[in-house]
């Protein structure tokens, strides 16, 4: 056995608790892909990061992400907890202000130069979600095609089947609990806010993989879900996105696009929650 440092954390609310939270090994050096898998069965949250040293030169930092059931190539909040642990206990960028994650879909930038930390939206292949997905989709969950403004299946890692529907309201107003598995794999859905809300979009994530009918807040979703907007041409430069309402979170999620680049930033709060070690 061996004493590791353990962080837990808190991603994407403002309020403490109320984001979706996180677990990280911070130093995983010499646990085998089995050990991964174990731990993150064990600490029964959507995902547990480990943190190991960069095999690309570039990089901060090497990142595995796994769910309960099997390893992720990308995911949005490990992306920022992760970097918030590895920051938190020393980690020091190579770039000021810039934190370069290394994990399954290659390199990804995250920006620290703020209070909230953003990462750039990877590469989203974006296609026409097959008509008998839809129809799947919207007979079992009681959706009606007049509710429907665009459709699309999203690669950015992680595959989602999105639908957009014509307001926030629609949104929550749909049973995650008809969902079932494994007939469906991960569904996404968003809508609009009315002018003048809080928030621009609901969204949810519909994912019966995962154990759960429903995920609290989910970054690469939002950020497929960005780039989408982005290559239809319906993405203004700065939105706000709600996540987690029907399940009592207060999930918020910040889109930018920067005007001189032209990249799409995802952000949201970071909170430390535990601090200690684990042994095992």
């Amino acid at each position: 056995m061996r004493k590791r440092r353990f962080i837990q954390c808190d991603v994407f609310s403002p309020v403490p608790t109320q984001g979706n939270g996180l677990a990280v090994i911070v130093d995983a050096e010499g646990m085998s892909d089995a050990q991964f898998q174990t731990f993150a069965a064990w600490t029964n949250l959507a995902e547990t990061t480990f943190l190991l040293p960069p095999s690309d030169s570039s990089a901060d930092y090497k990142l595995r992400i796994f769910s309960p059931a099997r390893e992720v190539l990308f995911a949005g909040h490990p992306t920022l907890g992760s970097c918030a642990a590895w920051l938190h206990v020393g980690g020091v960028p190579k770039q000021k202000g810039l934190v370069r994650q290394e994990c399954g879909i290659g390199i990804v930038d995250i920006d620290v130069s703020g209070s909230q930390f953003a990462f750039v939206a990877p590469p989203t292949k974006i296609e026409p979600l097959p008509e008998e997905i839809l129809l799947a989709i919207t007979g079992a969950l009681n959706i009606s095609s007049e509710s429907i403004l665009h459709t699309a299946l999203l690669d950015n890692g992680p595959v989602w089947s999105v639908l957009q529907l014509e307001s926030a309201d629609q949104v929550l107003s749909v049973d995650s609990s008809l969902v079932r598995w494994p007939e469906f794999k991960a569904i996404g859905l968003i809508g609009a806010h009315k002018v003048g809300d809080e928030c621009d979009y609901e969204v949810r994530m519909l994912a019966p993989s995962s154990g759960m009918s429903e995920d609290p807040i989910t970054g690469s979703l939002n950020a497929a879900l960005a780039q989408w907007l982005a290559f239809e041409g319906r993405l203004n430069p700065s939105v706000t996105i709600a996540q987690g309402t029907n399940i009592n979170r207060q999930g918020r999620v910040s889109v930018r696009t920067d005007s001189a680049n032209g990249k799409i930033y995802i952000g949201g709060d970071t909170h430390i929650l535990i601090d200690g070690h684990v042994t095992f």
